[in-house]
């Protein structure tokens, strides 16, 4: 009986040591722990070592993004809602019913072969040797065989994919958080270190100087934007229909579509509806 007891007294000690465990901790197979990091109190740990340690798991809290200027944003957000709408939408119609979607898709393989330098000195910065060279290879075969880019056979005929590489996952990469989130009248959801890797890719874009004029080089960026949108249509209004609030919702999956960019991880030629696109 007293075995019994003190067994009975040795279970009730283990678990006394087991409830002194701090909520939101870890237990390591030694005798430290980590405190587990939070969406809201590591809201720019982009990669796993820069900002929290590999393995350690991400507790289950609602995505927090800072966005102190979302009177502002919303704002924003419903100008481009309706000119979406009033605008982008009627015109892309407009022309798909003109042209082809064959002859619309060779103008989307265009430009994504014109911008291939912003993918390729991308991947350069971020030491991502193999998808450099990959970049170079579509470049060379799209050019050739795709005759100016208007085909992608490097997709389609030697599963080359496109690399999705920009300045604002570079900066990402090397530890810059995203500060505050931005919603940009035109250009869609955005934050400040998305904004300067744009503003940076801009002068890797080659339409930048064959283009020089500004207004022949806005209409041209528009023309691409129409075409891009013209076929993806509908795709805009169903992200609106799933959503609650279409703002808070655009702003969250934007987060987490650039978070897994950055991560290099599945999802990453997917883009967050609402955008304007341009590739």
């Amino acid at each position: 009986m007293k075995a019994l007891l003190r067994l009975f007294a040795l279970l009730l000690l283990g678990c006394a040591g087991c409830r002194s465990t701090t909520p939101g901790q870890l237990q390591g197979a030694d005798d430290t722990s980590r405190p587990v990091i939070a969406g809201n109190q590591k809201e720019d740990a982009d990669l796993p070592g820069i900002g929290e340690a590999p393995g350690v798991v991400l507790s289950a809290q609602p995505i927090v993004v800072s966005d102190p200027l979302e009177p502002l944003n919303r704002a924003f957000f419903q100008f481009n809602d309706k000119l979406y709408f009033w605008v982008l939408k009627p015109v892309s119609k407009g022309y798909a019913w003109a042209v082809p979607q064959p002859a619309r898709r060779c103008v989307k393989n265009f430009f994504s072969n014109l911008t291939t330098p912003v993918r390729l000195v991308n991947c350069t910065l971020q030491a991502e040797f193999t998808d450099a060279w990959v970049e170079i290879e579509r470049f060379a075969i799209n050019t050739t065989v795709g005759v100016a880019g208007l085909g992608d056979p490097a997709r389609t005929r030697w599963n080359m994919e496109k690399r999705n590489e920009d300045l604002g996952q570079t900066l990402g990469r090397y530890g810059f958080g995203t500060s505050i989130y931005i919603n940009w009248p035109i250009l869609g959801p955005s934050n400040v270190r998305d904004t300067v890797g744009y503003a940076g890719d801009l002068f890797l874009d080659p339409v930048t100087y064959l283009v020089p004029t500004f207004e022949y080089n806005v209409g041209l960026k528009a023309y691409e934007t129409v075409n891009g949108t013209s076929l993806r249509v509908g795709d805009y209004e169903d992200f609106k229909k799933a959503a609650i609030d279409p703002y808070v919702s655009l702003r969250d999956a934007y987060y987490q579509y650039r978070r897994n960019q950055i991560n290099n991880g599945a999802g990453q030629t997917a883009r967050p509806e609402g955008t304007l696109p341009t590739d």
